[in-house]
């Protein structure tokens, strides 16, 4: 399961260019809109809400944007757009496997423009629960051994319920049930701890290895996929190799 952490860091030194046009912003308003609408605008009662706005800041998101969200989530602002939650399941190239977390006002555009995006990598849509039997619902954290040793982190996370704990070079990966997310992020929390991620993912239960070529061409189609409006996450079970990092890096 481990390695996440380092495409996500790879990500984050590429991701420039696409904080600049506020994709990033849209992104984090919007899982504070759905989060805000599923618990309420307490961020101390609703932990969700809470995850969402810690993320927002990290990003250095305005706290204006962030409050306008929060309002709009609460339906205090009345003309706002009604967002919902929509999982897309696909096939991608070479028998890989997706799952697409998307937050969108409008179904009729995301589902067509996701089926156009698949169909052009040689993929195609699932119908639901045909792809989601292949993933496992997961509490997942990342965090650097600099705010943490290994060590530490896995009796944190043993004593708090997690299912493994990854040592992953300068990062450490905790995996722990969803009903187990609250219980290890305070831990963490008590301890003065800030993941770089944090968050539930859907964990494939087997990873596929493709040869450096074909994982470069898949990340790629994982890229555009990401780059559509409605998409907030996407999770596959393609495993990416140490020397598919270094190529992805230095493309």
């Amino acid at each position: 399961m481990s390695g996440h952490s380092k495409w996500s860091t790879i990500k984050r030194k590429k991701g420039a260019a696409d904080a600049k046009r506020g994709a990033i912003f849209t992104r984090l308003a919007r899982e504070i809109v759905i989060s805000a609408r599923a618990g309420g605008s307490d961020i101390d009662s609703n932990f969700r809400l809470r995850l969402a706005v810690d993320k927002a800041r990290a990003e250095n998101m305005p706290k204006e944007n962030i409050e306008r969200a929060i309002k709009r989530g609460a339906g205090e602002d009345k003309d706002s757009a009604a967002f919902e939650e929509i999982t897309i399941e696909g096939y991608g190239p070479h028998g890989s496997a997706l799952m697409v977390k998307c937050v969108t006002d409008n179904r009729n555009r995301t589902i067509p423009d996701m089926r156009h995006a698949l169909t052009k990598a040689g993929g195609n849509m699932a119908e639901p629960g045909a792809v989601a039997w292949q993933f496992d619902h997961k509490s997942y954290f990342a965090f650097p051994t600099s705010e943490l040793s290994f060590d530490k982190a896995f009796e944190l996370g043993i004593e708090a319920g997690a299912d493994d704990v990854v040592d992953s070079g300068d990062t450490v990966e905790i995996y722990a049930p969803v009903e187990m997310f609250k219980t290890i992020a305070d831990a963490l929390h008590a301890v003065k701890v800030h993941p770089q991620e944090s968050g539930l993912r859907m964990i494939a239960k087997q990873e596929i290895e493709l040869d450096v070529e074909s994982t470069l061409k898949f990340m790629k189609m994982i890229e555009t996929i990401e780059e559509l409006d409605d998409v907030q996450e996407v999770f596959h079970n393609v495993k990416v190799s140490d020397e598919a990092l270094a190529a992805l890096e230095a493309a």
